[in-house]
């Protein structure tokens, strides 16, 4: 389960290729706009491929483990999110995600899985759906930002969006870049649960005209325990035509949550 945890997380973030890299960072001095503009802006900037496949190198770490992956990426936009994680050289483990179930078998004690986001709630602690996902990987807010009220400050030359009135369970911090408007971070807090989810994209590369993350730093705390995840591209094509096998082997022991 480890390692299936491990390549799950890895989806919620990523990197490069040789290109342009954008700087998150700016030397201008950021003009106040208002919220509506500025998740205008964002949504247009929205990723415009059918397809990506990417090779990435998954650093991990929490209070007990470290543990580094290669991981094989492809994405077929608003249907399918495929990934096989492996280990010196070996796979350890594949996932395969729609907007309507989640499927996954690991080689080191030989389960499988299949069913839907309720794992993904469970493991995550929240709900979450396939657009989330997919967002995340994209560089994009979790949440539709056209579903309620924001608004917007200017802080550390970021377009900072509040939701004017924010959830019950947590809270919601969407750092946009003044110059690309793509997310710098994002962050999920509960006070009340001593829980925070920050996700920073470090950098961005141009490839084939699309502006993608290529440096993704997950970090998660809760009551005395963490999560750093650093995801990095090794490469990127976009378009492709992508294959997202999945068979699960002879002998695994299906796992019921």
């Amino acid at each position: 389960m480890r390692f299936f945890r491990l390549a799950l997380i890895t989806m919620i973030v990523f990197t490069s290729c040789k290109s342009n890299r954008v700087a998150i960072g700016s030397s201008i001095k950021t003009e106040s706009l208002s919220a509506r503009k500025i998740s205008k802006k964002h949504l247009e900037s929205s990723f415009g491929k059918k397809t990506f496949e990417a090779r990435l190198k998954v650093s991990y770490q929490d209070n007990n483990n470290k543990q580094k992956l290669s991981v094989k990426l492809r994405v077929e936009k608003d249907k399918v999110i495929w990934l096989n994680a492996t280990y010196v050289g070996v796979i350890v483990a594949r996932v395969k995600i729609t907007p309507t179930s989640v499927s996954y078998y690991e080689k080191m004690n030989k389960t499988y899985f299949k069913g839907n986001f309720e794992l993904l709630k469970n493991m995550l602690g929240t709900e979450v759906n396939f657009s989330q996902l997919q967002n995340m990987l994209l560089g994009q807010t979790i949440f539709d930002l056209n579903a309620q009220k924001y608004k917007a400050v200017v802080d550390n030359e970021a377009h900072l969006l509040m939701p004017v009135k924010q959830r019950a369970l947590f809270d919601i911090l969407f750092w946009i870049n003044p110059t690309h408007f793509k997310l710098d971070k994002q962050e999920l807090k509960s006070n009340q649960k001593n829980q925070i989810l920050l996700v920073n994209y470090h950098s961005y590369t141009t490839i084939d005209g699309e502006l993608f993350p290529k440096k993704i730093v997950i970090r998660a705390k809760e009551k005395g325990k963490f999560t750093n995840i650093n995801i990095e591209y090794r490469s990127v094509v976009f378009n492709k035509n992508i294959s997202t096998p999945f068979r699960v082997p002879k002998g695994y022991k299906q796992v019921v949550f």
